[in-house]
């Protein structure tokens, strides 16, 4: 399972595998229980493969940040909580991504990427290499 069929789907925990599409929207089963829901288009979706986090030159994509984050553990689990204290979750994101941009990526986000990085991990997640190239103009800026 690739990136591109996970989502983070807005109002909602944890992250979604894309099941399939319908005439208004699609199928999205939850990584965390296995229920399956239906999302409309209007829906606020992001898939993780188009999520960037900002650093102090560019903005890295997710795939490159849990790689990170799965070298330093050697392929295991955070063993830091994304339910811990503001300054260990910075001190462990610094140590993973030391030019990260501190004004620009908030703890919020540095809980969500712990928080997916180890629910993919629990899922068998754990190949960050691209699927496809990216299409030109296709690098979405958004944060974690």
């Amino acid at each position: 399972m690739q990136l591109e069929k996970i989502l983070s789907i807005g109002g909602k925990p944890g992250l979604f595998r894309l099941v399939t599409q319908t005439r208004t929207g699609f199928v999205a089963e939850s990584l965390l229980d296995g229920k399956k829901i239906s999302v409309g288009m209007t829906g606020n979706v992001s898939v993780l493969s188009e999520i960037a986090i900002y650093t102090l030159e560019e903005e890295l994509p997710l795939r490159e940040v849990f790689a990170k984050i799965q070298k330093k553990e050697k392929g295991g689990k955070i063993p830091l909580s994304h339910k811990a204290a503001r300054e260990d979750l910075e001190a462990y994101f610094f140590e993973v991504l030391p030019n990260y941009d501190e004004d620009r990526v908030y703890a919020s986000d540095i809980r969500k990427v712990i928080q997916w990085y180890n629910l993919l991990q629990e899922n068998g997640v754990n190949d960050f290499t691209p699927d496809t190239e990216p299409e030109s103009g296709e690098d979405a800026g958004q944060e974690a």
